[in-house]
């Protein structure tokens, strides 16, 4: 059973769940400009789910039953909703959301509720650090995991970076993590440039950025961070930078963005999955499957909803049954389990899963539409010294 709310005017108010019913919310920006993203982890959250259940989509004989909320990437939407999806709506665990602002606004809920909240695929450092609190957890990645991925990619002798984000807490976060890793590289960060979200002239913000590079001799570099469309990078493209020897750098992300990448042969960066790099079971079944229900491969963050989906499944399987909060937060607790990824655990100290990373270099294939980042190396969890920043 799967009920689509839209947020705009559902009021649905239903009986506490009955003992052989685990009921799930997933809360998350089924329309704006993540809503590409949404999508996907709606789709992996569920293939996650059928994976680790063996398809009987049970666990401990309790039907998993999932209900969707759309948040608009409107933070007080989306804290009323999980208000409403724990309070009204009888959900044992929430799921979600896309956006690190909505997410943001959503952590004291499952406090003032009690009941976990699994933050994927939201990125900002601040839902595992300085907002924390104990009934958070998060499969997806964080700032801090991409930030030092990164810089672990580009952070070479000689080089020099300038920065390119959105400001808000997912830019913000991300530029920070960014700057604070690469500190202890030889590279050298020179400019940081924050821009409205909406942006889509970027002249003015590109032109400083060339003039603060151009201010130092090396490997010229313009690394951006950006969510959702309107992406600088073709824009900035054309304004010629390699004139003054500057070359772009960004992380990975979604498919039909990729198809941008095409004008960067070459590109370094790290990123979170490309169906092709990780070798394992759990990759091989959800590549194989999402083939055959979708005629495309799994994308950025339909990985990331099957790895929600799958801790879910074995946290109940370890208590039982149970969705009990504080019986779950024992489980989950340092827990390992399976994903499209390979292992990840979830670090007791802050509840953020650890997880590897994948260092990439851009390159054009025949019959591909999209750029493909081929695996340079993993970079693995042990190499990431990924801080604690809830204390």
């Amino acid at each position: 059973m799967r009920l689509l709310l839209s947020a705009a005017f559902v009021a649905l108010a239903t009986a506490p769940a009955m003992a052989d019913e685990i009921r799930i919310a997933h809360i998350h920006d089924m329309t704006g400009a993540l809503e590409a993203y949404a999508a996907q982890s709606q789709i992996g959250l569920m293939m996650g789910l059928e994976y680790a259940t063996e398809g009987t989509m049970q666990v401990e004989g309790n039907d998993l039953v999932v209900t969707e909320y759309d948040s608009q990437l409107r933070p007080d939407l989306g804290r009323a909703l999980l208000a409403q999806a724990f309070g009204d709506d009888g959900a044992d665990i929430a799921v979600g959301p896309t956006s690190s602002g909505v997410a943001l606004a959503m952590l004291p809920v499952a406090e003032e509720y009690e009941r976990i909240l699994l933050v994927e695929p939201a990125v900002a450092d601040s839902i595992t650090g300085a907002d924390w609190n104990r009934y958070i957890f998060r499969t997806g990645r964080n700032s801090s995991q991409d930030a030092i991925s990164n810089a672990i990619a580009l952070g070479q002798e000689g080089v020099v970076i300038a920065t390119l984000a959105q400001d808000y807490a997912f830019g913000r976060d991300g530029i920070a993590a960014f700057r604070e890793a690469l500190a202890g590289t030889p590279a050298q960060l020179v400019h940081e440039e924050y821009v409205p979200t909406d942006t889509t002239d970027f002249t003015a913000a590109a032109e400083r950025i060339f003039n603060a590079l151009q201010e130092h001799e090396g490997d010229r570099r313009l690394f951006v961070i950006w969510a959702g469309g309107g992406n600088p990078m073709g824009r900035i493209q054309a304004m010629d930078p390699g004139r003054f020897g500057i070359q772009m750098a960004t992380g990975g992300n979604i498919l039909p963005a990729m198809v941008g990448y095409r004008d960067f042969p070459g590109m370094e960066g790290a990123t979170y999955y490309y169906y092709e790099i990780p070798q394992n079971p759990v990759n091989q079944w959800f590549v194989e499957q999402h083939m055959e229900r979708y005629g495309t491969p799994p994308d950025f963050f339909t990985a990331g909803g099957m790895a929600a989906g799958i801790a879910i499944v074995e946290a109940l399987r370890a208590t039982g049954g149970s969705a009990d909060a504080e019986e779950l937060i024992t489980a989950m607790e340092g827990m390992h389990f399976e994903t499209p990824k390979g292992e990840m655990w979830f670090r007791a100290e802050d509840h953020q899963a650890m997880q590897s990373m994948y260092h990439f270099r851009i390159a054009l294939h025949d019959g591909v539409e999209w750029a493909v980042p081929e695996l340079v190396r993993e970079i693995t969890p042990d190499m990431m010294d990924i801080p604690i920043r809830n204390q």
